[in-house]
């Protein structure tokens, strides 16, 4: 009974919220905080899915922009990632999604880069397209290294493109942690406990023979490996007791 009145929340939310965001989108398309606007939006309905959230590493998001990268988990990642989202940041996404009803018309008025992955030629292009974006306008943006939803799989391996990306923007990379949410979810479960979000400090990419971009990516991937395991470890009983 619980799962269907959480579907139908949902439901009611996402008509909801599509009513207001493409109304407010439409009068001030592609500004530069747009995309926080409408990660505010769908950060704020976990509270229906019953989880609560901690962010941490505050301090390691500074005043100026980066490349934001994060695992990739699920379909709930629309609302639980959007909490991780900061001021000033756009999304790099499929191009197909800005065909998907309302949620991609939403997604392509915020101002958020639109990649054709079918065509290795536009994808280099958009590389470029995000590192201009982030230093003429001096804005942040995020991307998904693993290029598609783990489901379970653990942290994939990283594609290039980020980091290609910071490096020609000349900013550093701040990896962002985002505890195990895959199979934590329960629609028919009051209370679904808790999950983390924590940035870790920069990483420069600097332009260094002996260090590669494959490196670079390598080592990130390593420690955001490391953070992930230790977030869920933490949680194994704090989320046993939160489920009773």
């Amino acid at each position: 009974m619980l799962a269907i009145i959480r579907l139908f929340l949902m439901a009611i939310f996402f008509i909801l919220s599509s009513v207001f965001l493409l109304s407010y989108l439409i009068v001030r398309p592609f500004r530069r905080n747009n995309v926080k606007v409408v990660a505010n939006v769908y950060g704020w309905f976990i509270r229906f899915l019953g989880i609560k959230v901690e962010i941490r590493g505050l301090e390691n998001v500074k005043d100026h922009p980066v490349v934001y990268i994060g695992n990739h988990q699920n379909t709930y990642d629309i609302f639980t990632v959007a909490n991780a989202v900061r001021k000033n940041t756009v999304s790099v996404g499929k191009k197909s999604l800005k065909w998907a009803p309302f949620f991609g018309q939403v997604y392509w008025l915020s101002g958020n880069i639109l990649i054709d992955r079918g065509n290795r030629t536009k994808a280099h292009g958009t590389i470029g397209q995000a590192a201009a974006k982030i230093k003429d306008k001096k804005i942040s943006v995020w991307l998904f290294p693993e290029g598609t939803r783990s489901n379970g799989r653990g942290l994939l391996k990283f594609k290039s493109g980020a980091f290609y990306t910071a490096q020609m923007a000349g900013v550093p990379i701040v990896p962002v942690v985002i505890s195990t949410t895959h199979n934590q979810i329960k629609l028919n479960r009051w209370n679904n406990g808790k999950y983390i979000i924590e940035y870790l400090p920069e990483i420069m990419i600097e332009n260094d023979d002996k260090v590669t971009i494959r490196d670079a990516a390598n080592n990130a991937h390593e420690q955001m490996k490391v953070k992930l395991a230790e977030l869920d470890a933490e949680l194994v009983d704090v989320n046993a007791f939160d489920k009773k």
